[in-house]
């Protein structure tokens, strides 16, 4: 193999490493997936978003059958107005309810919908009523030590009770006069 031959092999080298990192970029920016067919528009309003994301997948049963394609907020209401992008093969009756999920722990937020019962379908421009906004962790964990703190937070030494809280004063002695 000649020095031209090597020459041709490596320009094929990096040329496949750029690929490469080209696919992964649009991965990680969520471009990647989803076909580009026909699509249709419908919203939902959320009262927290959490740290839901545009190109979010929307998914029903665990398939992505959407992305989120825009956020807003409304100055009225307070609340995240919410666009998703549903593919056309997929139809949801009126009724459907979306919930705002985290995959896994720590993971992504997407948007969950679950089918109502309706014979009526979601047209485009329909708006979601039913929803259910993001659980944020950080709230989740300052409610709970929130309560487990006014629950019984110790005697007045600051000294752990181990009876939940639920001390009763010892009877005070007679003293003789």
């Amino acid at each position: 193999m000649g020095r031209k031959g090597i020459e041709i092999l490596v320009g094929l080298f990096v040329l496949v490493g750029i690929l490469a990192i080209l696919f992964l970029a649009l991965k990680s920016a969520n471009l990647a997936s989803l076909s580009n067919g026909s699509t249709y528009e419908v919203t939902a309003r959320f009262d927290n978003i959490g740290g839901l994301k545009m190109r979010a997948p929307v998914r029903s049963a665990g398939v992505a059958v959407g992305r989120v394609k825009r956020i807003t907020f409304d100055n009225k209401t307070f609340q995240g107005i919410v666009t998703l992008e549903l593919q056309s093969q997929f139809e949801f009756p009126v009724d459907t309810s979306a919930k705002i999920v985290t995959a896994g722990l720590l993971g992504d937020q997407y948007i969950s919908l679950e089918p109502g019962g309706d014979d009526k379908n979601l047209a485009a421009g329909g708006v979601i009523k039913s929803t259910q906004s993001a659980l944020v962790l950080e709230n989740l964990i300052g409610q709970f030590l929130y309560s487990k703190a006014a629950e019984g937070g110790g005697d007045a030494k600051g000294g752990d009770t181990k009876g939940g809280g639920d001390v009763k004063p010892a009877p005070e002695k007679a003293t003789k006069k």
